[in-house]
């Protein structure tokens, strides 16, 4: 890891964000005993408590949590203005750090570092996807990929594609003795595959039509937390599935699945890549951005 100087500011963000004295040392490269000779000092001069340690565990006392969110975005831009300045005639080297929602990692995210990789050999990519939005900066992340809706609004977003929209579908099995669907309301007549978040709430089915929205509770007795699981399920005929058009595309067209309900499905803003608004940039996020604008603008001037 790139060295800043700053070795006790560095060392309890990197606890903080690795929940362990051991982890920290091995991030920063450096000992245990570096690590702890470094937040003793820190904390004998502040004056404060800045972690409850037992032999188990490490965990931030409420002066310690203050402490990391306030220098987490300094150390931040410190990082990244040293890299600029160090990466400035050099071929981009190093690791990026992503979030993103499993949607976006999978759909969107993958063509892009695909390419990455393929232009920049000496860099390295990890890919870290989960349901919950995170604090990118603080969990030291580089960028994240989430829907347009979702983006911080202190982020600086780079749609990655156009315009995505979901769908309600069901496969032919299921229809051979059920009758479509016409409205939302229509629903509450049929099996539905029922998703639930990663906080533990069940999600409800988002429809609009001419200025009229709704969000409906839809029944089911099956009830997944994968968007895959879920398309899975309703082709082989357990249900209506509302899940992304991107995933039963092929689907659809094959005949393997049949929309419904299409107009009350309309179009929104589809995921974006999104990272700090920072003054100073490393090269090798740099690199990625300008691939990104690069590839988002071929695809759209392509027939």
């Amino acid at each position: 890891m790139y060295k800043s100087g700053l070795m006790e500011l560095e060392a309890v963000v990197a606890i903080a964000r690795l929940g362990s004295f051991r982890a920290a040392a091995v991030d920063l490269d450096v000992s245990p005993t570096a690590i702890g000779n470094a937040v003793s000092s820190l904390e004998n001069r502040l004056g404060v408590r800045l972690f409850n340690r037992t032999t188990r565990n490490v965990a931030l006392t409420s002066a310690g949590r203050e402490y990391v969110e306030a220098i987490a975005p300094a150390l931040s831009d410190i990082r990244n203005a040293a890299r600029a300045v160090a990466d400035h005639s050099r071929k981009p080297t190093g690791t990026l750090r992503f979030s993103c929602s499993l949607g976006g990692g999978r759909q969107l995210l993958m063509p892009f570092v695909f390419e990455y990789l393929r232009r920049y050999d000496r860099m390295k990519v990890e890919i870290v996807t989960e349901g919950r939005l995170i604090d990118i900066i603080k969990d030291g992340f580089d960028a994240g990929v989430r829907l347009a809706e979702a983006v911080p609004q202190d982020m600086i977003a780079v749609p990655l594609g156009p315009d995505t929209r979901h769908v309600v579908v069901g496969a032919p099995s299921y229809f051979a003795n059920k009758s479509r669907p016409t409205a939302p309301a229509d629903l509450m007549d049929h099996e539905c595959i029922r998703a639930r978040y990663s906080s533990g709430a069940l999600y409800r089915w988002e429809f609009e039509r001419h200025g009229e929205a709704m969000r409906i509770d839809v029944p089911g007795s099956l009830t997944l937390d994968e968007p895959d699981m879920i398309a899975q399920a309703s082709r082989a005929g357990l249900g209506l599935a509302y899940v992304g058009e991107w995933m039963v595309a092929d689907d659809i067209t094959s005949g393997r699945l049949v929309e419904v309900l299409s107009e009350w499905t309309p179009s929104y803003p589809g995921y974006c890549f999104y990272y700090p608004g920072r003054r100073h940039m490393a090269a090798s996020l740099r690199a990625f951005v300008d691939l990104a604008k690069e590839m988002v603008f071929r695809n759209r001037a392509a027939p």
